[in-house]
């Protein structure tokens, strides 16, 4: 005797919660993704990281569209860091997805589905080297301009 059940799997798989909420977030967001990604980059330099990176994987990552990277130097600087990405996207309305609920203290992770966050300890980021991983990632520019560059420009 075959088996026909028509319900739906009580508990939706993580990848099918995932593709359902990234469809309706593209949807009526204030602000864009790459808009966003950049402001995280800020608020990770405004928290003092280094070496920050934005790189655009649309189309070449089939979980997010942007990836952001910093490297902190302490785990209470990593996590007032990703509280101040945190805060900037709320101001551009977005929201974390399945927050983190992380035990590591060398490598932080924010998921905002078109945006993830990644804050590293220096030894964590070169252990697992992202930016080769995706390497093929356009480099975002997310620098505020100064008034030196616009002096250097006029």
């Amino acid at each position: 005797m075959q088996h026909n059940n028509t319900q739906p799997d009580p508990v939706p798989h993580h990848d099918d919660a995932r593709a359902e909420a990234l469809h309706q977030t593209k949807q009526g967001r204030d602000t864009d993704a790459k808009t966003f990604a950049i402001a995280a980059a800020r608020a990770l330099k405004d928290a003092r990281c280094d070496d920050i990176l934005v790189l655009d994987v649309s189309g070449k990552n089939p979980v997010t569209d942007y990836i952001v990277i910093g490297t902190g130097t302490s785990d209470r600087q990593m996590r007032s860091a990703l509280a101040d990405v945190e805060s900037a996207a709320k101001d551009c309305g977005y929201h974390p997805f399945d927050p983190a609920k992380d035990t590591s203290a060398d490598w932080l992770l924010a998921d905002y589905l078109q945006v993830m966050v990644h804050v590293f300890e220096a030894n964590a980021r070169a252990l697992y080297d992202l930016e080769m991983l995706w390497g093929d990632g356009k480099r975002v520019e997310w620098k505020r301009e100064t008034k030196a560059d616009t002096d250097s420009n006029e």
